[in-house]
């Protein structure tokens, strides 16, 4: 018989293929946000702890699994301390909005910044030009002078002229508008770029590897047009080269709708994407298969009662509270009853009048599923129900200890001296039932006292008002005798 199929067959639903899913796409967007940041030895190293992490699970590696149960916690918040950056952008691009005035409307526009890109390439003249993405760019950049103005030919030359004040800084460009000019970008901390390259590429490419913006920069020296984004740089030489890769940003940016076109084939994306489904698949499989490694524990069960049976009757007598469970099921049930351990439940209502020898079974508990019940110790329990009735009982004061020497008790009296209770009913031939008052201590009283107490009875007798009233115990005591009385100032003879 294959033993794989059960696994397998647990595998195929809805629940595990969403887990897949929503982890794949978790991995795939993080890992496409840590590769734009040049941090791919960060990536392997995650994936080859998760390998070691599955193989520890799938071969039950018991040292490993101790070391990752033990420690997975504190790497986990170490994880989103040292990735907060990265998780960041991942959930901003998750509910991302464009803001107000971010969406281009002149579609001219892009040509507009092809033609002064190539003029200023024509000659030499350094340029660098900034559309920003879903990411927010006031973190990451610095300096710079508001300037929200109309788009022009000789604007854009102007500011970018060796006499303009912020000619070496970039030129951010919102929506239809210029928005800022002269602004610092973050330089770039990888290797991509060689340093061939002057500080306005080292600049855009740090801006890209932060973010999802695009840079187009013109290099003075080459007189050069080249845009940066997705930390890659390409060279362009035409306009329409130039306009393509603006609209594809804005279109990839939700700025401006998509225009129908064939869809492009991106081999490593789609390798990453597989990646990221074997690796999520693989670690729902391994940690289902953990799950459903079967061991044996016994369990203390405590055992609970309803509170009273169809006609009436109440449980009298001794009564099991605890019994000891012997269980068999998946190791991660077994855990769980640590902390939620399993009840025994006796439903009265089922049970007549008089002695019974209830087995227990699994219909007596809430066990999860795959969890089977192997044994019970004790395997039943006897239980004797009593009819009830309503019955004025005489409550009987508690007297402990003794009184001071010379004292004697000359009367206690009880206000309310009886009370009406609900009590099973007592066959001919068995000992009464009584209610008692509090412990009331002797060796405490000296004088006459009012002393105010509580009653003691059985769980099966209850009052019929609901409540236990207080009890007004009044104890009287004898004087002691007076002593004899002299004639003429002596002692009697005797």
């Amino acid at each position: 018989m294959n033993t794989s199929l059960p696994l397998l067959d647990a595998a195929l639903n809805w629940r595990t293929v969403l887990d897949i899913a929503l982890i794949s796409t978790g991995l795939f967007f993080l890992c496409i946000t840590l590769m734009r940041l040049g941090t791919w030895k960060i990536i392997a190293g995650f994936f080859l702890a998760l390998v070691v992490f599955i193989a520890a699970n799938l071969l039950h590696l018991q040292g490993l699994e101790w070391i990752y149960s033990n420690v997975s916690h504190v790497a986990l918040i170490g994880l989103i301390v040292i990735f907060q950056p990265e998780l960041r952008k991942v959930l901003e691009r998750a509910v991302w909005a464009p803001p107000k005035g971010a969406a281009p409307k002149d579609e001219q526009f892009p040509h507009l910044i092809a033609d002064s890109l190539l003029a200023m390439a024509r000659e030499s003249c350094g340029a660098l030009i900034v559309y920003p993405g879903r990411d927010p760019l006031e973190d990451k950049t610095t300096g710079g002078f508001d300037l929200n103005a109309e788009p022009s030919y000789p604007l854009i030359l102007s500011i970018f002229d060796d006499s303009s004040p912020g000619h070496d800084g970039a030129l951010i460009v919102m929506g239809d508008r210029l928005a800022r000019f002269g602004v610092r970008l973050p330089m770039s901390t990888s290797t991509r770029l060689s340093d061939a390259y002057g500080t306005r590429h080292h600049a855009a490419m740090g801006l890209v590897e932060q973010s999802d913006a695009l840079a187009l920069v013109v290099s003075e020296e080459r007189g050069q047009v080249s845009a940066f984004f997705d930390s890659q740089m390409q060279h362009l030489e035409t306009p329409a080269e130039i306009c393509a890769v603006i609209t594809a940003h804005l279109e990839q940016a939700g700025l401006v709708r998509r225009k129908q076109r064939l869809w492009t084939f991106n081999p490593a994306h789609f390798l990453l994407a597989m990646i990221s489904v074997i690796v999520a698949a693989t670690l729902s499989l391994s940690v289902l298969d953990t799950t459903r490694n079967t061991v044996e524990r016994s369990v203390i069960a405590a055992v609970d009662y309803t509170q009273a049976a169809t006609d009436g009757s109440v449980l009298v007598g001794d009564k099991a509270t605890e019994v000891t469970l012997h269980l068999s099921g998946p190791s991660i049930d077994m855990d769980n009853l640590k902390k939620n351990p399993p009840r025994v439940v006796i439903d009265l209502s089922t049970l007549d009048e008089g002695k019974h020898s209830v087995v227990i079974t699994s219909k007596n508990l809430e066990l999860p599923p795959g969890m089977t019940l192997l044994d019970v110790s004790p395997a039943q329990i006897d239980l004797t129900l009593a009819p009830m009735e309503e019955k004025n009982l005489p409550i009987t004061p508690q007297l402990i200890g003794k009184l001071p020497a010379g004292l004697k008790l000359k009367k206690v009296t009880l206000i309310p001296d009886s009370i009406l209770v609900s009590m099973p009913k007592v066959k001919q031939g068995q000992e009464a039932f009584r209610i008692l008052t509090t412990p009331i201590y002797l060796d405490s009283i000296s004088t006459d006292s009012r002393i105010f107490s509580g009653i003691v009875a059985r769980p099966s007798i209850q009052p019929v008002a609901k409540t236990w009233p207080d009890v007004e115990v009044l104890v009287e005591l004898e004087s002691p005798p007076a002593p004899p009385k002299l004639e003429g100032g002596k002692k009697a003879n005797r």
